[in-house]
């Protein structure tokens, strides 16, 4: 891809702005409620960012070739891509500040490219480097969240 992720991330999030039209005015549930989902969302990336420091592995999406070691621990043991469902719902956490049902085609958006380009790239590359070991990571782990449940695996 050549847009990085995070840079994708805040043009969606440009763009929930301009499809919202006139602000609603901000209401307590709404307020508390995207803020809970931006504090859940940033932690999850940042742990998840903390863990390939920690491990010693590249954070640079552009170029996943790089990584040196599979990350299966901390939020990665229960998602592929922390760092994409976080950015994810810091989208989520504005549609809900913004008050607009508008505001979701952006999150849409971005999640489909990021689900089509960007970690199908990435996925390759884990895949030609880390071989099996990644190839068994797949197939216990999912790419977003559970489906059934709709939150991580244990």
């Amino acid at each position: 891809m050549l847009i990085p992720p995070p840079v994708l991330a805040l043009g969606a999030g440009v763009a929930q702005r301009l499809l919202s039209g006139e602000p609603r005015p901000r209401s307590a549930p709404r307020t508390i409620a995207a803020a809970g989902v931006a504090l859940a969302s940033s932690a999850l990336a940042v742990t998840a960012g903390r863990s390939f420091r920690t491990a010693g592995t590249t954070l640079d999406p552009m170029d996943p070739s790089q990584a040196s070691v599979l990350v299966r621990t901390g939020p990665n043991a229960a998602t592929r891509n922390p760092m994409y469902v976080g950015l994810t719902g810091v989208l989520v956490a504005n549609a809900l500040r913004l008050g607009s049902w508008r505001s979701m085609v952006p999150i849409a958006a971005f999640v489909l490219v990021i689900d089509r380009v960007q970690i199908a790239s990435e996925e390759a590359a884990l895949q030609t480097r880390f071989g099996e070991d990644y190839a068994d990571y797949c197939a216990t782990v999912p790419r977003w969240v559970d489906r059934r449940t709709m939150r991580p695996h244990p």
